[in-house]
């Protein structure tokens, strides 16, 4: 009997402090390290998956994705909808009670002004291309905001609920300019409290937070790393308390979710990464041939196996894995690698051997280094190629591709939203983020047919052409498929819910347990 109190008093005193320790450290920070860089504060001047982490945190867009969701739903706004059947007016009504930090009212104004000036700047870096179907925005009312689209486009609702979709306080941000300075002004579940570039982000729940969430989550400092050793000293050394994206590929590799002392998510992703080519006609990459030659010498499994010891898995189409219209043209088009075909198509091209260009990637970015050594020693196989390497620090990195001053480089690609949509006009699209200079009019209108389904799966059609189309015109190579890991220590829960492929950067589901 003593041995059965003494156990039941010692179970009592457990659960006693197990519900103490939550109220203990509600206010305590939680440090979380990242390499991904924010390339700018403003939302009309940043198109990357660092700068839209802070901005799903800081700012509000009308919709956004619930954990695992594919289709969006309100955030700042009650309610969205496209007006009739043709899928070219889309219709929302804000949510009451929304205020920016200096306490004025958010208004339908404030939504056109947002999408107005993404458009009107349209930065190298930004997101301007996401809106390439919007023709014009009517602020109805106080609460009523139209959206007029040029085509129709199903996946517009998806993409307001994106980073470009962020509403700004009009009074704040200047409209044909990017805001500069470190202030935001932003009606999310946090407020930025202090930036420093390249360094920390503080951010403190918002206590006016009006939206989708019930409520907001601990206090969060953002620590940004140059490159994943150093994100990785600091997760052995104590100094935070959450590692995600990227730590090196040895440590990835040997994690194990059964470890006692941290906490270990791996999930998989849609994040792909791609080796973009410079097609225009002073690029020694122009000519279609020399592009299908290197796609004969580039080695997936090499990549996957030795520089990233199979943390991330081969990838041969523009659309990754798990995603509607996934096929493997490049698997289909080039299924091994060949000294010899390349060697055919350069002497077709009638090119000088080897073929000299540049190839960039950013530095601190994962492996990027060696990832660049590797394709280097391939597509230099046979003695075809040349291949001047140069890394770069993130945003000069981005302006020099966007410059058409690269011939080649190597990007990760986070999807905006789950929809297949966001791989196609922002990567092969004429006009493309990526700068490639490609431009084929049949893969344009398979792009713009797609997006008038709102059955998403009736456009698998669309995008399987496109695809092919890719692997045979070459603007691009697929080169893998990244798997999702967040390690936390043992008193840090919901790391498994930071990103889950909807583009959504959720730091307030991180708490102290």
């Amino acid at each position: 009997m003593r041995i059965l109190v003494t156990l039941l008093v010692v179970a009592v005193v457990g659960i006693g402090g197990w519900q103490l320790l939550p109220s203990q450290n509600q206010n305590k920070t939680i440090k979380v390290g990242t390499t991904d860089a924010v390339t700018d504060l403003d939302p009309a001047g940043a198109y990357d998956a660092g700068s839209w982490a802070l901005f799903s945190n800081v700012f509000q867009s009308l919709l956004t994705f619930e954990p695992g969701g594919v289709e969006p739903v309100p955030d700042a706004a009650k309610s969205c909808a496209f007006q009739g059947s043709g899928l070219k007016t889309y219709r929302c009504t804000l949510r009451s009670g929304i205020t920016f930090p200096s306490g004025r009212t958010m208004t339908a104004e404030d939504v056109k002004y947002s999408f107005d000036r993404v458009k009107k700047i349209n930065s190298d870096v930004g997101p301007a291309s996401l809106f390439s179907t919007l023709a014009s925005v009517t602020a109805d009312d106080a609460t009523t905001v139209t959206f007029h689209l040029a085509s129709a486009d199903a996946t517009f609702p998806s993409k307001v609920a994106t980073g470009a979709g962020a509403i700004v306080d009009k009074d704040k941000y200047p409209a044909g300019s990017l805001r500069t300075g470190t202030a935001v002004d932003g009606t999310g579940p946090y407020t930025l409290a202090s930036y420093t570039k390249d360094e920390k982000a503080d951010l403190e729940p918002n206590s006016r937070y009006q939206g989708y969430l019930t409520g907001t989550g601990r206090p969060v400092e953002l620590r940004y790393y140059a490159d994943s050793a150093k994100l990785d000293g600091a997760w052995k050394d104590g100094q935070v308390d959450v590692a995600t994206r990227t730590l090196p590929p040895d440590v990835l590799s040997r994690l194990n979710p059964s470890d006692p002392d941290k906490r270990v998510s791996e999930s998989d992703s849609a994040e792909t990464r791609n080796l973009y080519l410079d097609t225009r006609a002073n690029s020694p990459l122009h000519d279609v041939r020399v592009r299908r030659a290197m796609a004969w010498l580039v080695n997936r499994e090499e990549l996957a196996g030795t520089v990233y010891e199979g943390t991330v898995d081969p990838l041969y189409s523009l659309i990754p894995t798990g995603i509607t219209g996934h096929t493997t043209s490049f698997f289909d088009a080039y299924p091994a690698q060949s000294v010899q075909k390349a060697r055919a198509l350069l002497t077709q091209a009638g090119v000088s051997l080897p073929v000299r260009f540049t190839f960039g990637y950013g530095i601190g970015r994962g492996a990027g280094k060696e990832e660049a050594a590797a394709l280097k020693q391939q597509l230099e196989t046979g003695g075809l190629f040349q291949v001047d390497v140069k890394g770069y620090e993130w945003t000069a990195f981005q302006k020099t591709w966007a410059a058409g001053k690269m011939d080649a480089w190597a990007v990760g690609w986070v999807a905006d939203y789950p929809d297949p949509d966001t791989f196609g006009a922002a990567l092969v699209g004429t006009g493309s983020t990526m700068s490639t200079g490609y431009s084929n009019k049949i893969v344009d209108h398979l792009i713009l047919d797609s997006q008038q389904y709102a059955d998403r799966t009736r456009a698998a059609g669309d995008f399987k052409d496109i695809q092919t189309d890719v692997a045979r015109d070459v603007p691009l190579i697929p080169l893998w498929q990244r798997k999702e890991y967040v390690v936390s220590t043992e008193d840090v829960g919901g790391g498994q819910y930071l990103t889950d492929g909807t583009g959504v950067f959720r730091l307030w589901r991180l708490q102290w347990i």
